[in-house]
């Protein structure tokens, strides 16, 4: 047995978040040659099902829908589910109950956190007319952006988020940005690009979607305004799993969802012609909850009992450090360049490597079990995810990448 593999057993061993691991389903399918289960490394798109989510859902559909119906609104807590269920993620994002509501998608959150923070921002300084946002993004938070900016009468300026503080201005009125970067794994300064951007008296966004779960934010200690993040990677809530969004606790009375629906409204059931938005973050409510969804996400939630992010946050540093040691022992000098910062303060809990034929080699991976995800035009990317993976998995998908590159040599 290698070096590292014994090494790797022994990590395992003194991994105080190991027992997790039996709170998940995982993958068994196996590796003809080794016979060893397969290594789940996609959990930065999709997490893997939490055990007790199947028996909670089959509830919500048998008992609530089926025999109580239309009273498991009350009777069942459908109603209040959105808050609820945000009051259980604020730890994980660093924030205090009552500013976070679950519901929607991600995209139709940036677009009620972005149009919201300009008209935020205006109420200040009504001639602020320009929205910065990370020329790097995921395509849709890009997408959104510059409809919010046609919508608010302001210009998009996308800049990298190192360019950021040189670019803000009297004109800024708001800042989109991602905490990690989808494609590299990179970690950027929310503490420092929050402080910038509140410099220069404008209101800042933060896409949470590739850290939350993964590595400690900070909303509240660290002064952001609003934040958005889906639910589906490291908090495991299932596919489609409804995303959040987070109105810091000071500018609830003042934010101005351009999305407002009768869930948001102050009296819902008073059916009123005219708007009155509900008071704190039930205001970034709209129409009625996805109810199976947003369940099923509240008993993926039950996996964090006893967690803390900072143990996580060890423990990905850790899983992350040693995938990287042992590409570097396994595979061939040349064949793969890291893109992800090796520096832990900006690294998340992804590696992403470059590869010119990574199609086919993440087509072979997953092949032999090891499942990570391919961005184009030739990225292997591979997550991360402390509450499932162990030291052993992480060992295993090195060699199996190894072994597949030295093949391509042959």
């Amino acid at each position: 047995m290698s070096e590292l593999r014994i090494r790797a057993k022994e990590l395992d061993g003194a991994d105080e978040l190991a027992g997790k691991r039996a709170e998940f389903v995982l993958d068994t399918a196996s590796d003809g040659a080794s016979g060893t289960a397969g290594v789940y490394l996609d959990g930065n798109s999709l997490g893997a099902l939490p055990a007790a989510v199947p028996a909670r859902v089959a509830d919500v559909v048998a008992r609530q829908w089926g025999e109580l119906r239309i009273r498991s609104w009350t009777e069942s807590g459908w109603w209040t589910a959105p808050e609820r269920i945000g009051d259980r993620i604020a730890p994980l994002v660093g924030a205090a109950a009552g500013q976070i509501v679950v519901g929607d998608s991600t995209s139709v959150n940036v677009f009620k956190a972005v149009v919201g923070a300009v008209r935020l921002t205006r109420l200040a300084d009504p001639g602020r007319d320009e929205i910065v946002v990370d020329a790097t993004t995921f395509p849709t938070d890009g997408y959104i952006a510059e409809s919010a900016a046609r919508m608010t009468g302001c210009t998009l300026r996308p800049v990298t988020p190192d360019r950021v503080p040189g670019v803000l201005g009297e004109r800024t009125a708001a800042v989109l940005l991602n905490h990690v970067d989808y494609r590299s794994g990179r970690l950027h300064d929310l503490p420092a690009l929050t402080a910038a951007v509140h410099a220069a008296g404008a209101r800042v966004v933060w896409d949470l979607c590739h850290s939350a779960g993964a590595l400690p934010v900070g909303l509240d200690g660290h002064g952001v305004d609003l934040a958005v993040g889906c639910t589906y990677k490291y908090l495991n809530g299932g596919p489609g799993s409804p995303a959040y969004l987070y109105v810091r606790e000071e500018l609830q009375d003042r934010f101005d969802s351009p999305l407002p629906g009768w869930n948001s409204h102050a009296e819902p059931f008073g059916m009123r012609p005219e708007y009155e938005p509900a008071p704190g973050a039930l205001r970034g409510r709209v129409g009625t909850p996805d109810i199976l969804s947003m369940l099923a996400l509240e008993a993926a939630l039950d996996v964090w009992d006893g967690v803390s992010v900072e143990q996580v946050r060890a423990k990905s540093l850790a899983l992350t450090d040693f995938f990287l040691e042992c590409v570097a022992a396994y595979v061939p000098d040349g064949r793969v360049e890291c893109l992800t910062p090796l520096a832990h303060g900006e690294r998340g809990s992804q590696i992403a490597l470059r590869c010119p034929d990574a199609g086919d080699v993440m087509r072979r991976l997953i092949g032999r079990g090891v499942v990570g995800d391919f961005r184009h035009p030739d990225v292997l990317r591979f997550g991360f995810t402390p509450l499932y993976l162990g030291f052993a998995d992480v060992e295993r998908a090195a060699r199996v990448l190894a072994e597949v590159l030295t093949a391509d040599g042959d």
